[in-house]
């Protein structure tokens, strides 16, 4: 299982792009990653899941100690591209509720469409 985290900067926001499956082997790869930021005081941070195939609780668990860190410290994290699968973790355990989250954009086009 492979997990790779892009990071790149724009207009001061850190945009992380993650790609693979977030598990219990791959967590505390992403957790590395995102915990060099986490401090920062102010942070704008937009972490993209688009590219996710999977996460378990283990990834949910880096995701809060990770939005807690920084809005301690006075930032701000959006979590974008969830695709309904992933919503639905943030759904059941509550978290949409405390996280600015955005899912993916419909990508059916007419499938939905009575004809």
């Amino acid at each position: 299982m492979n997990l790779q985290v892009d990071l790149r900067e724009e207009n001061s926001v850190q945009h992380f792009k993650v790609i693979g499956e977030i598990d219990a082997f791959t967590a505390p790869e992403l957790r590395e990653a995102l915990s060099e930021f986490a401090s920062e005081q102010g942070l704008r941070a937009e972490i993209d899941l688009s590219d996710v195939e999977y996460m378990d609780s283990t990834g949910l668990g880096v995701f809060v100690g990770f939005f807690k860190q920084v809005k301690e410290n006075g930032g701000h994290v959006k979590i974008t591209g969830l695709s309904q699968r992933l919503k639905r973790l943030f759904d059941i355990t509550g978290l949409n509720e405390v996280m600015d989250i955005e899912t993916q954009k419909d990508e059916g086009g007419l499938d939905d469409a009575t004809v």
